[in-house]
């Protein structure tokens, strides 16, 4: 179950490193609320996969 968690938060912190390598190439980008839009949700689901993996962890022991 763990493994599980991990490769989700694990890939929405590479899709989101990835994009703000495109972001930084091309200042243009920042003027699109979409980008806002999609750091936002990257960064909630990585924030909801930790939170998962913690509560996981807490309830094993």
């Amino acid at each position: 179950m763990t493994e599980h968690f991990d490769s989700k938060s694990c890939l929405m912190a590479r899709l989101t490193i990835s994009a703000l390598e495109r972001v930084v190439k091309d200042s243009f980008c920042w003027k699109e609320p979409t980008v806002y839009r999609a750091l936002l949700v990257s960064g909630l689901s990585v924030l909801v996969a930790s939170t998962q993996l913690l509560k996981a962890d807490l309830d094993e022991r």
